[in-house]
């Protein structure tokens, strides 16, 4: 009966079984993950305990305490925010339907808003949602 020596052979594990796998985990929980989009521009907005969710979609007007005023996130004054929404296209949707959503600051007062709001409907805009939190 023969012997065999195996003092000079050394077993070996394969890894690319285990690397295949790792590789699938990072797939799945990078597909299955939902990414936030957080607005940049920081206004601290006013509570409201009847607001309604609406969507995203549209214009973003925001305006904080301080009297910085931003066309989606392009700083803007209320000269440039006319020009601005009479240069946008709105596509398929009448300027009418066209949502624009309003944030102001807790502290605005009443004045700055009612010049946003005159400012959109010269510029043929009537759908503005004022955006609160709950």
């Amino acid at each position: 009966m023969k012997r065999r020596d195996y003092r000079g052979k050394m077993s070996q594990i394969d890894m690319i079984p285990m690397i295949d796998i790792v590789f699938q985990l990072i797939l799945f929980f990078l597909v299955s993950t939902t990414f936030v989009m957080l607005p940049g521009i920081q206004v601290n907005l006013p509570q409201s305990t009847t607001a309604e969710s609406g969507t995203g979609a549209g214009i973003t007007v925001t305006l904080n305490e301080q009297g910085q005023l931003w066309f989606n996130e392009k700083p803007v004054d209320l000269i440039l925010l006319g020009e601005e929404l009479q240069a946008f296209d709105t596509g398929d949707i009448p300027r009418e339907e066209f949502p624009i959503q309003l944030e102001a600051g807790a502290l605005v007062t009443n004045g700055e808003i009612v010049k946003i709001f005159d400012v959109i409907r010269k510029s043929g805009f009537s759908a503005v949602q004022l955006r609160t939190v709950e």
